[in-house]
């Protein structure tokens, strides 16, 4: 609860860059903790780009609490941090990026279906919270996450603070 007596959420986020990822990722972090309560952080894993031939992607997972809705978060905190580590958004889905930031869980409600199927969100929301169940594989988080076959690979090397 915050001071006020509002409802406090928790929400999961993906955090994903393919353009200087070592410097946006944390910077991106930094921001969210200017306006956001960020509680914990994943590692970074790297992966291969997903839809076109491009640098590979560093992605991880972070909780945050707000008390903003799924679209006023969206809105008010994450398209502003995005667009401050220079976020350019067109047409092309699977464009490189300095950064994209996406809720994936927000209290008990998974977000972005599409997005629970992939490694780069599987992986490091496996490691915050390894016992919630999967929406569609009906399997906890680390079950999913072994069952995974593609390439991931855990950056050591790129700190978030």
């Amino acid at each position: 609860m915050n001071p006020d007596g509002s409802p406090l959420h928790y929400v999961y986020l993906n955090l994903g860059s393919n353009i200087e990822p070592e410097k946006n990722i944390p910077r991106a972090i930094e921001l969210l903790k200017e306006v956001t309560k960020v509680e914990s952080v994943s590692s970074v894993w790297e992966t291969k780009s997903v839809g076109y031939d491009g640098e590979n992607f560093l992605n991880m997972c972070v909780l945050i609490f707000t008390n903003l809705q799924p679209d006023e978060l969206k809105n008010q905190i994450l398209r502003p941090v995005e667009n401050q580590v220079g976020r350019v958004r067109n047409e092309n889905r699977y464009a490189p990026r300095t950064i994209d930031i996406d809720i994936i869980l927000f209290d008990e409600t998974p977000h972005n279906l599409e997005t629970w199927n992939h490694a780069f969100v599987i992986i490091p929301l496996a490691e915050l919270i390894p016992n919630f169940v999967h929406p569609l594989e009906a399997k906890s988080l680390v079950e999913v996450a072994k069952q995974i076959h593609v390439w991931i690979m855990k950056r050591d090397d790129v700190v978030i603070s």
